[in-house]
């Protein structure tokens, strides 16, 4: 799908096709190769299954959270959401299963994400930095291009997300970073414009409860960084 703003299908016109031949081949269009990640947030080789003689889904449902105030219905159906914004390079990997029905991959849902930019302020107006949608694969992928989020307001630093299964249902949640690797990205230019706080995760009561299951696993990729999520919806 073309990433820039006078080739784009709106997010509506794809669920309206949802369940259809056409959706199917408009998800395999738009979506590109991702990695998963499987039960509590561990990576996996490939999208989860039931376990071997389990009743249980080898999968997790996302912690749902709130869409906060900067949430924007825009209908930006792209995959590299940065518009020029500076910041160090970071590959969301996103790939949508239903938990409840054993893991089953999840095609032509649409995915929504947002976030901070490195001052740690949201697009807001006219202004799209930093947001986008993706419509899942047949194996319930979907890629997004953006940057390390900066942090804001005593706050974990975070990457919402939203996933529309169907033209009526909404999953709403947040995906966390080591904090490790959020201080050595914070050394760096455009971020060390502000000193970081010593633990930018810790001081946030939704990373403390959320965390053990909602934090990217992330490996290097090239001058940036990329992470890999499995979200599991009801």
């Amino acid at each position: 799908m073309a990433e820039n703003d006078t080739n784009r299908t709106s997010r509506r016109a794809v669920l309206r096709a949802a369940g259809t031949a056409g959706a199917a081949a408009l998800a395999a269009a738009c979506a590109g190769p991702a990695g998963t990640r499987g039960a509590a947030g561990q990576p996996s080789a490939s999208t989860p299954r039931p376990s071997a003689g389990s009743g249980s889904p080898s999968c997790v449902l996302a912690v749902e959270a709130g869409a906060g105030p900067y949430y924007l219905d825009l209908d930006r159906v792209r995959s590299d959401i940065t518009e020029g914004m500076g910041g160090v390079p970071f590959r969301l990997d996103l790939t949508v299963v239903r938990a409840s029905a054993g893991c089953r991959p999840l095609a032509a849902a649409t995915v929504d994400v947002w976030h901070a930019d490195p001052a740690g302020a949201y697009s807001t107006g006219k202004s799209t930095f930093l947001r986008g949608t993706q419509v899942t694969d047949n194996a319930g992928r979907c890629v997004f291009r953006t940057i390390v989020p900066g942090w804001y307001a005593g706050l974990a630093p975070h990457i919402h997300f939203k996933v529309h299964p169907d033209s009526r249902t909404e999953t709403t949640s947040q995906l966390f970073f080591p904090e490790d690797l959020l201080l050595k990205v914070y050394a760096r230019q455009p971020y060390a414009r502000r000193p970081a706080p010593k633990h930018p995760n810790q001081r946030d009561s939704r990373y403390r409860a959320a965390g053990a299951t909602m934090t990217l696993a992330v490996s290097p990729d090239g001058d940036g960084f990329r992470g890999a999520y499995t979200v599991g919806i009801a």
